[in-house]
């Protein structure tokens, strides 16, 4: 059988030619000794990794799942140990700043590193996942004191971290949170201020790594409210709630069970029960969830790198097997083909070849997507011109919930597709495909629904921010005269026919709020699948005029060629979507029994 191979060249390509990164790097002092060759060297040593340590326990882990009893969790064996070595080569570190102990590496080279991890193992990353930010909340917020007692062991990985927001009876509306903090050393005036010590109580579910036995220590970030906190969002405080204490005491946060998954099984979906578990007030009073966006906006773009990674895993299996199997005699032979009277391989098949050129159009035009959000999160971090980081940071935001919701999509039904390559053996767990179908699924649901994405994307991101789909059109219709230069007209003719139709888009978008205010949001989910395509078509043409620059002139056609397809076959797919934008007064009826 197949197994995932991180696919390094195609990674550098779009690092180095398509998105041309490293000039990005040597315009940012914190970057500034860092080329092409220290990067590519990073994704050697993580492709490594990822084949080596985290392929091998993948399929065992999952059938083998998490394990809980009352004295903790026991996740499948081999993971300890391969956090042990994740630690060991410095990869919690990689995009932390050097000043906490972190090795200052970009954002784009931390997204290359968990596409390779996803791809190879969905549920050993989950514990990694919330990490960063977790790390960047703790550094955003936190007293000196807290601080330097816990960032450190958060940035090397020594301990791992939680995100605990949903309750039983608060999913994705937070403000029905109900769990509550008390002041442990009042102050006495009835107020309260950053570090201070409280004690938690509150019950949390589906928190990933909950508990585990690959940390000594796990620092859970809460929401909770404090006594005088108002209702709904506005009342919400974050606080640092540690697994032991300082001293060494058990700290009263427990795991009560955890979720029987459809997928991911090697990660510890915990039920949480915190009875007055001590902690810290992080950031201050009632502006928790500000706080914790600096978590989940970090968790949103490692999700949508989930969506990336099974669906490049899902492709390579997809394409192996194809070129494999033989069934029945395929309509044409491509001319390198060997003359022969027997059945024929299925990837010979016109079924199958557009299946097979949809899989890798979407894969290569997600990651050029998904890097880009890479250097432009860099650049919204570190880049000296103030108007650059404004601008990266207005296309971060805006894109976020397009790569989140987009990329997860793309990333399931491709692996289902993938599956059905296989015909009835995609069905059999020996073969590996069907752990990338439900493994992939839970992306669509966590860390923001995708349809809460949508909604994000719609409301606040466009209608309220027009300043920022300003930008991307400015960039949607500048690739487009660039490819009109270089004389690729279907390319540019794409481009130019999606900046059209985003502008009218965005001005039904407009009259709809006007006249109706549900409107909007009927619509929202088109309007991110729109632009989802547009975005890939953005890809697919950028990508198309570069391919002339690629190292391997054997791939330099096959680029182009592949890039084409993606525009040809399916951009269309993004007709109807915008069509129903602009119908927007189109009647959703009620659900009846």
């Amino acid at each position: 059988m197949s197994t995932y191979t991180p696919p390094l060249e195609d990674m550098r390509f779009v690092i180095e030619q398509v998105l041309d990164a490293p000039a990005s790097w040597r315009e940012q002092p914190a970057f500034a000794e860092l080329d092409a060759d220290i990067a590519r060297e990073v994704l050697q040593q993580a492709a490594r990794f990822a084949t080596e340590v985290l392929v091998p326990i993948n399929g065992p882990g999952d059938k083998q799942g998490c394990r809980w009893s009352p004295e903790g969790v026991k996740t499948p064996d081999g993971y300890p140990a391969a956090w042990a070595q994740f630690v060991e080569g410095g990869w919690p570190a990689l995009a932390c700043d050097p000043e906490v102990g972190g090795q200052g590496l970009p954002n784009l080279l931390n997204a290359a590193l968990f596409e390779m991890l996803c791809a190879s193992n969905h549920g050993w990353t989950m514990y990694p996942g919330l990490l960063h930010g977790a790390y960047e909340a703790i550094k955003a917020t936190a007293v000196d004191e807290i601080r330097e007692r816990y960032l450190p062991k958060v940035v090397s990985g020594e301990w791992l971290a939680t995100m605990n927001l949903t309750e039983p009876a608060a999913g994705s509306d937070l403000g029905l949170i109900r769990s509550r903090a008390e002041p442990l050393e009042p102050r006495g005036d009835g107020t309260f201020a950053n570090g201070d010590r409280m004690a938690v109580t509150g019950n949390k579910i589906f928190i990933s790594g909950g508990d585990q036995d690959m940390t000594d220590n796990i620092v859970h970030l809460v929401l909770a409210r404090l006594p005088d906190a108002p209702g709904g969002t506005k009342g919400l405080s974050l606080f640092l709630v540690p697994k032991f204490m300082p001293d060494g005491r058990r700290n009263t946060a427990w795991c009560d069970g955890i979720e029987h998954k459809m997928g991911i099984h090697g990660s510890a979906t915990s039920q949480m029960r915190f009875e007055r578990a001590e902690g810290w007030l992080l950031g201050q009073p009632h502006a928790g969830l500000t706080a914790m966006f600096l978590m989940m906006n970090a968790a949103r773009l490692h999700v949508a790198m989930q969506g990336l990674g099974h669906l490049d895993a899902a492709t390579q299996k997809a394409v192996a097997y194809a070129r494999e199997r033989v069934q029945l005699r395929a309509p044409k032979r491509p001319p390198e083909a060997p003359k022969g009277s027997g059945a024929d391989l299925i990837e010979w098949h016109p079924a199958m070849r557009r299946i097979l050129l949809t899989l890798q159009a979407q894969s290569e035009g997600a990651r050029v997507l998904a890097y880009w959000i890479g250097v432009l999160l860099d650049e919204s971090e570190q880049h000296p011109d103030e108007a650059r980081r404004r601008r990266s940071g207005d296309l971060v935001a805006l894109l976020t919930p397009v790569a989140k919701a987009f990329l997860t999509d793309l990333g399931h039904r491709g692996a289902d597709d993938a599956l059905g390559v296989f015909g009835g053996y995609g069905y059999v767990h020996e073969y590996g495909i069907e752990q990338h179908v439900r493994d992939s699924r839970i992306a669509l649901i966590y860390e923001g629904t995708n349809e809460i994405q949508a909604i994000d994307l719609v409301m606040r991101k466009l209608l309220d921010s027009p300043r920022r789909s300003d930008a991307l059109l400015a960039e949607i219709e500048a690739e487009a005269a660039a490819c009109a230069v270089d004389g690729l007209v279907l390319e540019a003719n794409a481009l130019t026919a999606q900046a059209a139709t985003l502008r009218q888009a965005l001005d039904a978008l407009q009259a709809a709020r006007a006249a109706d205010p549900e409107a909007p949001l009927r619509v929202a989910d088109d309007v991110l699948h729109g632009l989802g395509h547009t975005m890939l078509a953005w890809a697919w043409a950028r990508t198309s005029r570069c391919a002339p620059r690629h190292p391997n002139s054997s791939q330099r056609e096959r680029k182009r060629e592949v890039a084409r397809f993606g525009l040809q076959w399916l951009l269309p797919a993004a007709q109807w979507r915008w069509q129903r934008v602009q119908d927007w007064a189109l009647p959703l009826p009620w659900v009846r029994a």
